[in-house]
C-alpha cells in the first residue's frame, strides 16, 4: 500500500495508526505529549503531526517503541497500532530490534515546594535523559 494518497493526504493505513495514537494520547495525563517529544528528541509540534490522522507525516519505525513506552500503550492498543502500521507500511520491517535498547532508572529529586519549579526540574531531567539517549544512538 502506498503511504501517501493523492493530493498529499495520508493513506487510510497511516490515518488508522495515527488515530490509535491520538486516542491513546487523549486518554493520558496532561504533559504526555511533551514527555513524548522530549523522549523522541523532537518538538511538541512533531508529536502533534504524528498524532493527527489528517497529516501525511508517517511515524518513523525507530520511534514506535519509544511511543509505546512513554504513552503506556496497553497490549490491545499496541496490537491495534501495530496491525495498522504494518498494513500502512507493508514493505517496511518493524522488528523489536529496530528501537535502541533502553532501561528504566528512578531518581529522587528534592521537592521544591512549588508545582511550577518541580515541573521545571522534571523537564530538565527528562531532557537530559533524551539527550543522553541521542548521544548513545549517535555513537552506535
Amino acid at each position: 500500500m502506498n503511504e501517501m494518497a493523492p493530493e498529499g493526504r495520508p493513506s487510510a493505513g497511516v490515518a488508522d495508526y495515527k488515530s490509535v495514537l491520538r486516542r491513546v494520547l487523549d486518554n493520558r495525563p496532561s504533559g504526555t505529549r511533551q514527555r513524548l517529544a522530549l523522549a523522541l528528541g523532537k518538538n511538541r509540534s512533531f508529536v502533534s503531526q504524528i498524532a493527527n490522522p489528517s497529516y501525511p507525516v508517517p511515524i518513523p519505525a525507530q520511534h514506535v517503541e519509544t511511543i509505546f513506552e512513554v504513552c503506556h500503550f496497553s497490549l490491545d492498543e499496541r496490537k491495534t497500532f501495530l496491525e495498522a502500521y504494518r498494513r500502512a507500511h507493508a514493505r517496511r520491517k518493524l522488528e523489536a530490534g529496530d528501537a535502541p535498547k533502553r532501561r528504566v532508572i528512578s531518581i529522587t529529586v528534592p521537592d521544591l515546594g512549588d508545582a511550577r519549579r518541580n515541573h521545571a526540574v522534571d523537564e530538565m531531567v527528562a531532557e537530559f535523559a533524551a539527550r543522553l539517549a541521542r548521544l548513545a544512538e549517535d555513537i552506535s
